[in-house]
């Protein structure tokens, strides 16, 4: 079994820090898993043409754009199970993580029944990130599992939030439980 992690943020900073905590409560349970910041990826914007639902059933789920997608694509198929997490700007999902996801427009009915985990990072309030992941999960058909928000304005703080780490690991045993039903 495996599990991956999608790292939206821009930085190195709490947000890679909570899905990190969380893949580590993962593999304790002899589960493999990787972790994909999306900094570090050359993935371009949708641009809406929709060949990947056009051309008949040899271009069907086929992307146009070649970027670092190509790549990550088969990795999604494969996963057994998925976690987002994003930094909180102006209440809603960084621009990297929502990019990322209208590029999963190929492959999405593939990720059914998939369990996937949000995680999300605001200096003062989550606002509606929460719901926008859980409406990614429910247009793909995935089982929405749970989620864990944190509040911190610097960097590392969230890493000295023990409740924090707690949290991250329920969600973790969470995640195993859905992903042995």
């Amino acid at each position: 079994m495996k599990v991956i992690g999608i790292c939206g943020s821009p930085r190195k900073g709490n947000t890679e820090w909570m899905l990190r905590k969380l893949l580590e409560g993962v593999a304790k349970a002899g589960i493999d898993t990787e972790l994909i910041l999306l900094r570090e990826r050359d993935i371009k914007a949708c641009d809406g043409c929709l060949s990947c639902e056009a051309g008949g059933k040899e271009r069907k789920g086929v992307c146009s754009i070649q970027d670092d997608m190509q790549q990550i694509y088969p990795r999604l198929i494969k996963a057994d199970g998925l976690a987002f997490g994003t930094p909180v700007y102006f209440e809603m999902l960084s621009g990297l993580l929502k990019g990322f996801m209208d590029r999963t427009c190929p492959i999405w009915p593939r990720l059914e029944l998939k369990p996937i985990v949000g995680i999300a990072v605001a200096e003062e309030s989550t606002g509606r990130v929460i719901h926008n992941l859980r409406t990614y999960a429910s247009v793909c058909g995935m089982r929405w599992v749970g989620h864990v928000t944190a509040l911190a304005k610097t960097p590392k703080q969230v890493s000295n939030d023990r409740g924090v780490e707690r949290r991250l690991a329920m969600l973790a045993r969470k995640l195993i439980d859905a992903l042995m039903t």
